[in-house]
């Protein structure tokens, strides 16, 4: 199979700069995944899909200020560093940019003090492949205050404008710091919206993945089968993985938000085909066509990049066919694509 055939066309001006003033204001495009029917509705057409017994499973991870821009302590260079995982301690996987400048030894310094001292410094340890560094913190106080200070939203970078709400590219319902990107299928949800879900009889579980360095890399290999994931780490409580292995015992369905919550449920229904339980570790779990889904019956989703491993996810879940029909129309319908853009469902 090869990363060329899930290529399209898509116009820059589709792609989506900012978010909307209203989180459920986006369009809606439905797909059947057994007949191939698309159809074109708003958000809040979703209550029409999702049926009492139902489980809305959603990703309540959140999204660091991960972007830091610093200077080389010896040269005064710009450096931009970008945090993806905390290792253990003041050690950190980033992305550095411009990469080949930065090599091990170097120290990178952020912000300054009333004295002029950085408030921040960054030693660099290792280096890994396509900007890949890690590095090490120094500072005085607490990190998650100078973060929250020097920090900016790590926003995709085929976003150019910039973002005055930091609020808009968190879900409402975040609640565990860690991820380096938006689970941005869940951007278009309010509290009253989830509600409504409620009242309907759509049950909510959640689950965390915090998203990690497989959202900045492209597809590197031609043959999709040799692409390698990059692991990023997830938990499931009891109590939510009780609620999701209820479901399905009698009958309801899974509907994952976003490719995060989906990879998440796939991954822990691998280790417990006898029923879910909580669970928490790293995963790489790759889904390309020919996977067969053992959680998720149903996905909603964002439109996503040409040749993405996420276009691969959805086209195993409906078939390659169906979505890039689907894409084809909605770029017809000029739908708005990526991070900030309109949503899909897959049903």
């Amino acid at each position: 199979m090869k990363a060329e055939d899930f290529d399209f066309e898509l116009p820059e001006s589709l792609i989506a700069q900012t978010p909307l003033a209203e989180r459920t204001a986006s369009r809606l495009l439905t797909l059947d995944k057994d007949s191939g029917e698309i159809g074109h509705h708003v958000f809040t057409d979703l209550a029409d899909y999702v049926q009492p017994g139902d489980t809305l499973v959603l990703n309540d991870t959140r999204v660091l200020p991960a972007r830091l821009i610093g200077t080389k302590s010896d040269t005064g260079a710009k450096v931009e560093l970008l945090l993806l995982k905390q290792l253990e301690g003041d050690r950190w996987e980033t992305l550095v940019k411009p990469a080949k400048r930065v090599k091990i030894g170097a120290s990178i310094r952020f912000g300054k003090d009333e004295s002029g001292a950085p408030l921040l410094e960054a030693a660099v340890e290792e280096e890994g492949d396509m900007g890949a560094r890690v590095i090490r913190f120094r500072y005085e106080g607490i990190f998650q205050e100078l973060l929250d200070k020097l920090g900016e939203m790590p926003l995709p970078p085929y976003i150019k404008e910039r973002l005055e709400d930091r609020e808009r590219y968190q879900t409402v319902y975040s609640k565990h710091e860690g991820s380096a990107a938006a689970p941005t299928a869940g951007l278009h949800f309010t509290k009253p919206f989830l509600q409504q879900l409620e009242n309907k009889g759509v049950s909510i579980a959640y689950v965390t993945l915090h998203v990690g360095l497989g959202t900045f890399r492209p597809m590197s290999a031609e043959n999709v089968e040799e692409h390698v994931m990059h692991s990023e780490y997830y938990e499931i409580d009891e109590h939510n993985a009780a609620l999701i292995r209820q479901t399905k015992q009698r009958g309801g369905r899974i509907v994952a938000v976003g490719t995060t919550s989906a990879r998440t449920l796939e991954t822990a229904a691998a280790k417990f085909p006898e029923g879910l339980q909580a669970c928490s570790g790293w995963t790489d779990i790759f889904i390309y066509p020919g996977y067969t889904f053992k959680l998720v019956d149903a996905l909603l989703t964002n439109f996503h990049l040409p040749k993405s491993t996420l276009v691969m996810l959805v086209s195993a879940l409906a078939g390659r066919e169906r979505i890039m029909a689907a894409y084809k129309e909605a770029v017809e319908r000029q739908y708005r694509f990526f991070s900030f853009g309109d949503a899909m469902f897959i049903y």
